[in-house]
């Protein structure tokens, strides 16, 4: 294929994708289009070693300079994608400028969600999400002792563990019943409760934030009839799919862009990959989006293929990870829906794993400093076993008998 490809957006999805179409021989213009000053990088490390200072800006970066530099591939930073005419085939930019493309790929992302509450513009209240967020956070930090995080899902447990690491005070605060509701059951979720609450941060959970006080900063935030003290905020609500110019250019979009197997959205010329996509998964029969490097970098590669012609095709079983303090926890596929979990190890042990099963069927796996659990797990979803229950629960049956 020798025609112009325009990439959207500098992120994992983006980068696997002009690999791909590098391997599959695509030998005409490539042109990848970012808002960001910086070339795509690596964006987990952000609330983690980024945050704490332990990994240098330079080590984040998904490839060389040279990477973007095979072939006839070229790169726009600094600017932004502001609409698409589908009829004529042209992306106009932010700087007045147009590129005319013949196939286009949107690896958009997310968006962080923003908190519509009195004071909410107050500095000293930050999102993390890039990384003149994180050195914004760390700026702000000097000379602050005490943080206050909103949200206890997988970024604001991060930052809360990253920030006491460095000596604040945290305090985290969540609207729902407990942490990371959304993707763990109730016994992991009182793990990480117990694992904060033991390094000093408490976790206050049924209470939603509904303002902020300060006079030129933040000073607490507002839950009700409580007020917590913050020299600084880190707000972690959720993210929102990027359909912004995809909706505006008149694609499919409903929680997310709406692509096939193939990445093809509702236009045959226009693709998209990563976070802001909603797509098919072959392997639990419904439609997802997914909030993961992993399936970026799948859909990445699906969309390469598919550019250049091949019949790619996205079959996969997600996985996900968490850093906090010495645990990692390694997720693998989706556990929406479950009506049985078992609990392999004990929690109290710090390395155990939780087992979800569907009419006896293993859909999901979540191990805690348990790389064996992980993979057994992976391979396992992917084959659809039905392993028994009760040897699942006995650590002392090796996984290998199953």
């Amino acid at each position: 294929m020798t025609g112009t490809i325009v990439v959207v957006g500098a992120s994992h999805a983006a980068v696997q994708a002009i690999d791909t179409l590098h391997r599959e021989g695509h030998d005409g213009p490539i042109i990848l289009v970012g808002d960001e000053s910086e070339p795509p990088y690596n964006r987990p490390p952000l609330s983690k070693k980024y945050f704490t200072g332990e990994l240098a800006r330079e080590r984040l970066q998904l490839r060389s300079g040279q990477f973007y530099q095979q072939g006839a591939t070229s790169m726009r930073l600094g600017v932004r994608a502001t609409a698409i005419d589908r009829a004529a085939q042209r992306l106009r930019l932010s700087d007045g400028g147009e590129l005319e493309w013949d196939k286009l790929l949107l690896c958009v992302g997310s968006r962080a969600r923003r908190l519509d509450v009195p004071g909410a513009d107050l500095p000293g209240i930050h999102y993390l999400r890039t990384i003149a967020d994180v050195d914004a956070i760390r700026a702000s930090l000097e000379g602050a002792r005490r943080l206050v995080v909103v949200g206890a899902g997988y970024i604001g447990l991060e930052a809360a563990a990253s920030a006491r690491h460095l000596g604040l005070e945290v305090t985290v605060l969540e609207a729902a019943d407990r942490p990371m509701q959304r993707v763990v059951c109730p016994a992991l979720s009182e793990f990480y409760r117990v694992r904060h609450e033991r390094e000093g941060v408490p976790i206050h959970c049924n209470v939603a934030v509904n303002g902020f006080t300060g006079e030129g900063r933040v000073r607490s935030v507002l839950c009700g009839e409580q007020e917590f003290p913050a020299d600084v905020v880190i707000t972690g609500v959720g993210i929102a799919p990027d359909v912004t110019l995809a909706a505006a250019a008149g694609l499919k979009c409903d929680n997310g862009i709406w692509v096939d197997e193939s990445c093809r959205t509702s236009d045959p010329n226009v693709y998209a990959a990563g976070d802001c996509t909603n797509h098919p998964s072959v392997h639990y029969g419904r439609r997802i989006r997914l909030e993961s490097v992993d399936n970026a970098v799948e859909q990445g590669r699906v969309a390469g293929a598919s550019l250049c012609g091949k019949d790619a095709r996205h079959d996969h079983v997600p996985w996900f990870w968490s850093d906090q303090y010495d645990v990692k926890l390694q997720i693998v596929g989706l556990s929406q829906g479950h009506d049985e979990t078992v609990v392999r190890g004990d929690p109290a042990t710090g390395h155990f794993a939780i087992y979800y099963l569907l009419q006896g069927e293993l859909i999901a796996v979540d191990a805690v400093n348990s790389p064996k659990d992980f993979m057994s797990g992976r391979r396992w979803i992917a084959e659809r076993r039905h392993p028994d229950p009760m040897k699942l629960a006995d650590p002392g049956v090796d996984l290998k008998s199953f």
